[in-house]
């Protein structure tokens, strides 16, 4: 007992503490309901804190902060993200590594900014213009935020992306105790910009882990070039030449290869031919039901959320029988796993302008025996 250090707090202040251990430098922002913890414990955590007018110059600001080597941080709900589409996918073509917390609110448009939901999955799927995939981390509770924001800042960093840490109302506004004492320990991530100084240097150069050599604006060695049109390898831009396409084609190899290293799910057997696939803030009503049924299902949380890895249909290929738990009211995940035409074995239960239940669950696990 006398190790232990119960405190209460909330997944603002977890999200906020593990970015910046694990090397996030500056925060940029327009504050937002439900992610103003985010930003106001951010603004007592970060060395560089930026408030910014809006949310389009919120992503202008983390880009130039990126193009000087920084690794800046943000936080929004579905209007802010609205905003920053257009810069996201800017960001994104110009390598840019950033981590963006979306805390999900009840919509559509500003809907309802105190009440939860996970209604931002379908859209994020396809933030990218041309469908590219955008790396998006779902934690489900205190440890996950504690280590996958870590790891999403790790990603951002290592592949040269913007990153989404997905998250909602009801887990970054709601206290919960918790013993600190077993959060396992950070290490910051090591910055490294070393360029052969005779040779030339390619902003987007097409390199055996798919990952272009990072040089900040700041330096004096080489020119660095970067743009959000298509381009070649110098960065110079170009519209349909074999090389410019090879990059467009890279920048999706790119997730894709190194998403594989960062598979993070809870996968709870019971021996049951029926498998709750379950994310976020649903997984607690999930694990709730299980309880409650004695064990009567298997139990799917998916933490790596986008893009869908192979190890996630593996273990749905199992089973007979699979629910799709989500605080939604049409199936979002489900579809992104299933397509439109849900299989015969596949149910959803949802919920709109409450929390999904343990008994919501239940309903549905007893109407399909």
């Amino acid at each position: 007992m006398e190790t232990k250090q119960i405190k209460l707090i909330d997944d603002s202040r977890v999200i906020i503490e593990a970015l910046a251990r694990a090397g996030a430098d500056v925060y940029i922002g327009y504050p937002i309901t439900p992610a103003n913890l985010l930003y106001f414990y951010a603004s007592q955590r970060f060395k560089y804190m930026l408030p910014a007018p809006d949310e389009i110059s919120t992503m202008q600001y983390m880009s130039g902060m990126a193009l000087t080597g920084h690794l800046p941080v943000t936080a929004t709900s579905f209007p802010g993200l609205a905003l920053m589409v257009e810069s996201i996918n800017m960001a994104y073509m110009m390598e840019l590594p950033m981590v963006i917390v979306l805390s999900q609110r009840l919509g559509p448009a500003t809907g309802t900014a105190t009440g939860g939901a996970q209604g931002d999955i379908l859209l994020l799927n396809g933030i990218i213009s041309g469908g590219h995939p955008l790396p998006v981390f779902c934690p489900a509770d205190i440890l996950d935020c504690w280590i996958l924001s870590a790891k999403a800042l790790e990603f951002a960093y290592n592949c040269r992306t913007p990153v989404v840490i997905l998250t909602s109302k009801e887990r970054t506004m709601t206290s919960r105790s918790f013993d600190i004492s077993t959060l396992p320990e950070i290490k910051p991530i090591e910055k490294k910009f070393t360029i052969n100084p005779n040779k030339e240097y390619l902003p987007y150069e097409y390199t055996e882990n798919l990952v272009p050599p990072f040089l900040p604006i700041t330096q004096n060695t080489h020119q660095v070039r970067i743009t959000a049109s298509t381009h070649d390898q110098k960065g110079i831009i170009q519209h349909t030449s074999p090389e410019a396409m090879q990059n467009t084609i890279r920048l999706e190899k790119k997730i894709r290869t190194h998403i594989k290293n960062f598979v993070y799910f809870e996968h709870k057997k019971n021996n049951s031919n029926i498998l709750v696939i379950s994310y976020g803030i649903s997984a607690n009503a999930a694990q709730e039901a299980m309880r409650i049924s004695n064990n009567k299902f298997d139990l799917l949380i998916v933490k790596t959320l986008l893009p869908v890895v192979n190890e996630i249909y593996e273990i749905i290929d199992n089973y007979t029988t699979i629910i799709v738990a989500e605080d939604n009211i049409n199936a979002q995940y489900a579809k992104i796993l299933f397509g439109d035409r849900l299989l015969p074995k596949v149910k959803t239960v949802g919920a709109i302008g409450k929390m999904l239940s343990p008994d919501d669950i239940l309903k549905t696990l007893n109407n399909d025996k």
